[in-house]
Order: structure tokens, then sequence, then C-alpha cells
């Protein structure tokens, strides 16, 4: 399982999810099949972190989410590569 996220290019937005299948997931969001992503399409993967299960990966989307310290050290983090 994965936790990820995307950046939007027309909207620089950006989109935390959780799945089991990247590569799927992201065609989803890029085919406007994703409600909450039809906005900002292409999307781009920016950044994902995998996992042994699924309740892991989603408390960490929960988590940044959350937009607390964790997606703060996290943008930090991508902000600089």
């Amino acid at each position: 399982y994965y936790t990820y996220v995307l950046k939007g290019s027309s909207n620089h937005s950006f989109y935390i999810g959780y799945t089991s299948d990247l590569k799927k997931r992201l065609t989803e969001h890029n085919n406007k099949k994703t409600f909450s992503t039809r906005r900002g399409v292409p999307w781009k993967l920016i950044y994902y972190e995998a996992f042994l299960n699924e309740i892991s990966a989603r408390d960490r989307e929960v988590k940044l989410k959350q937009r607390g310290r964790a997606w703060q050290e996290l943008k930090r983090r991508i902000d600089s590569a």
C-alpha cells in the first residue's frame, strides 16, 4: 500500500491519498475519474511512501491531510528536493 502526494499542473494544489496500486490510481486522477481531483489535471506524482498494510497507509494519509506538523515537514522536504 502507498500514501502519495500529487501536485496539480493547472492549479498548483496538492492532493494526498492512499492506494494499493499507485500507477492505476494516478491514471484515474488524470482521467478525471476522481471528483476531488478533476481540476488540476494533469497531476504529477511528487512523493510516495510504501507500507506493508492498508491501515498504516491510511493512518499516514489522515495525518498528512490534517495539514499539521507532519504535512509541514514533508512539504519542506519536497520543496527542497
